[in-house]
Parts: C-alpha cells; sequence; structure tokens
C-alpha cells in the first residue's frame, strides 16, 4: 500500500476492510506479530508519512507518530488504540480508534488548527490477549506494568514464545504524554438506547482471566464403566454451569470461552481439560467473590468425580475510573447537547494508561448491533464520522 497523499476516514476503512478477513465467517484474524497484524502495521507506517507525522516506537513495536508544530510545548495529547484483534473478531474494536486519530488530525489541520502541544497518535500491540493471553500487553509494557522478563516467556498456542517473535520491550516511550483519549466502538447498546451517536466513558469495571486445569484419567469410552471414571470434562462441565449460575446471581459477568482438552479422541475419556475463564464484576470485591464461588464450586464436583483442579490467575485488572473532572469536561457544552457518561465492562488500554497515573478519557461510537468481538460487530459511517468529529474536538480542547 502507498499513498500520495494522506486518505480519509473512509479510504482509510476501505483499505484496511480486507486485511486479516475470513472468506468463510466474515471476521477478522489479525493475531500481533503475524501477517495480517504486521500489513496494518506498515499501513499506518505509511499513513503517518503521508501526513509527515514523527514516529516513534520502542522495542516491542508499540508506536506513537507526532504532529509537533514549530512552538508546541510537551506534555502531548495521545489518542489511539490498537489494530489486532480477537479470534474471528470484528472489523471496529481497535482499527477505528486509530484510522478515527488519523482523520481527526486531517480535520483539525483542514480547519487551521495549530495545537499548542504535540498531538500523538499511537497503535498499542497485543491489546486483545488473542495470542501471548496477556491482554493489553503493549500497553503494560510501555507503561512497566510488566517487564520485558516476564512478558518474553509468554507462549502462544503453537507454544511460541513471546520472545521468539519480538524484541524486548519496556517503558519511554509514553515520557512525552500528559493526557490520553481512546475512542472505540461501544461494546454493548448503551448509546442505541440514549440515541446518541458519541458517549464518554466513566470507568472500566474490574476483570481478569483464570485458567482452571482439570486433571483426571484417560480410559476407553466403550469398556469403562460410568462409575469408574475420573473424567475431566464432566468436572468442566458443571464449573461452566456453576459460572453462568453465579454470575446471573451475582450480576456480574463470567463466561468460558476457550477449552482445551487431552487426548481430544471421540472414544477415549479425557485425561486433562483446561479451561479459561473470563470474569468481570462492577466492584473488585464481587470480581472476587464471583471467582472465589465458582473456584470452590469446581473443587467440590471435583471431589465427587475423582478428579482434581487448580485455578491460576493469568491476569487481573482493577476497576478503573477515568479522570471524572476530564471526563466532565469532555462530555458538556457541545453543539448537539452533552454526550451520555457511560461505564463499561470490557478491558482497553486506556484502563492500563489510567492505571499508570497518565490522565485518560474514552469516546464511545455508537453500535447498532450491540455485538463485539464478533464478525457481527459494527457501526454506521455517519456515526463514525460523528466520532472523527467528536475526537477532533475533544483534541482541540486538550492541546490548544
Amino acid at each position: 500500500m502507498g499513498f500520495a497523499v494522506p486518505d480519509d476516514f473512509e479510504r482509510m476503512w476501505a483499505d484496511l476492510a480486507p486485511v486479516g478477513r475470513s472468506a468463510s465467517s466474515g471476521g477478522y484474524f489479525r493475531q500481533p506479530f503475524a501477517s495480517a497484524e504486521r500489513e496494518l502495521a506498515a499501513w499506518f507506517a505509511e499513513q503517518c508519512a503521508a501526513r509527515d507525522l514523527a514516529v516513534e516506537s520502542d522495542a516491542f513495536g508499540n508506536v506513537v507518530a507526532w504532529w509537533r508544530p514549530e512552538g508546541s510545548a510537551s506534555p502531548g495529547v495521545l489518542t489511539g488504540s490498537h489494530l489486532d484483534s480477537v479470534l474471528d473478531g470484528g472489523a471496529y474494536d481497535g482499527p477505528l480508534g486509530v484510522v478515527s486519530a488519523l482523520a481527526a488530525v486531517d480535520e483539525l489541520r483542514s480547519r487551521g488548527f495549530v495545537p499548542g502541544r504535540p498531538v500523538g497518535v499511537g497503535v498499542f500491540v497485543e491489546e486483545e490477549g488473542s495470542r501471548f493471553g496477556l491482554a493489553c500487553l503493549g500497553s503494560r509494557l510501555a507503561t512497566g506494568a510488566i517487564s520485558w522478563d516476564q512478558a518474553r516467556e509468554l507462549r502462544d498456542r503453537d507454544g511460541v514464545a513471546l520472545g521468539d517473535v519480538a524484541e524486548g520491550g519496556g517503558p519511554g516511550l509514553l515520557d512525552d504524554v500528559g493526557v490520553f483519549v481512546e475512542l472505540h466502538v461501544e461494546q454493548g447498546r448503551d448509546l442505541v438506547d440514549r440515541a446518541a451517536a458519541v458517549g464518554v466513558a466513566s470507568g472500566i469495571w474490574p476483570h481478569g482471566r483464570y485458567r482452571f486445569d482439570i486433571a483426571g484419567e484417560a480410559n476407553h469410552a466403550g469398556s469403562t464403566r460410568m462409575e469408574d471414571r475420573r473424567d475431566p470434562m464432566l468436572t468442566y462441565a458443571m464449573t461452566a454451569l456453576a459460572a453462568n449460575k453465579q454470575a446471573r446471581v451475582l450480576g456480574e459477568r463470567a463466561t468460558f470461552g476457550r477449552v482445551e482438552v487431552e487426548p481430544n479422541g471421540t472414544n477415549a475419556v479425557p485425561s486433562r481439560v483446561t479451561a479459561w475463564l473470563d470474569a468481570r464484576a462492577s466492584t473488585e470485591e464481587g470480581l472476587a467473590e464471583l471467582v472465589e464461588t465458582v473456584s470452590r464450586q469446581a473443587a467440590e464436583r471435583a471431589e465427587r468425580d475423582g478428579t482434581a483442579v487448580e485455578v491460576t490467575a493469568e491476569s487481573v485488572s482493577d476497576a478503573v475510573l477515568f479522570d471524572p473532572d476530564l471526563a466532565a469536561r469532555l462530555a458538556a457544552d457541545h453543539a448537539g447537547g452533552d454526550w451520555p457518561v457511560l461505564p463499561t465492562a470490557a478491558g482497553h488500554d486506556a484502563g492500563v494508561l489510567s492505571a499508570a497515573g497518565i490522565p485518560t478519557a474514552m469516546l464511545f461510537v455508537r453500535n447498532p448491533t450491540g455485538v463485539s468481538h464478533s464478525p457481527a460487530e459494527h457501526a454506521e459511517v455517519p456515526d463514525c464520522l460523528a466520532g472523527v468529529h467528536a475526537l477532533a474536538e475533544t483534541l482541540e480542547r486538550l492541546a490548544r
């Protein structure tokens, strides 16, 4: 891909549409350091060059492209998001924030606005955790929330270590950042219910990923009597049902979305089931209660089944409350009225930067389906363009 002049929002979006898209499902496979995600990284570099932005990166591949007019003074205002996807994901989660950021810079320039503070467009690597299992890995490395020595040993489903496909990463890239604003497609229908194209985030629910290792005994599916079995699949099945029930009772979220079975034979009782629980709650106490209850019920079921269960917290993110003064300032006094302020149960790089002490805000763009992490994820072009305008207006307020 090559560009003589910067493309507008719709042209950029059209250029990204086929990259990493499945012909069968229509979903996206843009895993970090694989071909589709690397093609998007090259596209971003070309778009930055077309805008004469000064590109800086760390050793892990996180990138910030700066618009630094003469006389602008640090600290800068950063926007952007990520380009990777979940497995068979939607088009908008991540890339909408990147494309909108570039288009917002174009809008500000077209109006003749000259920022008093540098304006950056950032792309963080492995936000989804879809390959190496740790969400927001790029922003965690960039803020020092995790060290490269810890991260380099993370492995993907094929056993490939992160250190085998990426260079080391660490703090430094964000030293010039004074405030961060991330635009994102809404992952729900709150804005649909409010008949609003754009909203502002108030905070992020605490959430975590927990690995359940359930060990049993492999045996013949036909010759082994039911009462003689030590079947980890049975323990897993009851654990999944318990998670669903407890989340409903407590008003929280619990999802077993990934399972691995050994030896994975049709005519064999499994020897081991490994399953991953995604748990989210409105409070940190609620999250702890949810996970403790599910873990306890799994252990009780394992005792009855003659199996053994071990629970490992692979990642846990505390609650994030975005700067309330900043959120209120961004939400108020617009030509079309105030933007609604709403929470989210989804994790974002913005949450990591906020936890690192950087004043942070998020803008949401309406999603008519309410569906995310799926090919059905969507946003209408007029709403996307409203998001670009909202982001440009926000950057103008912050970078004066």
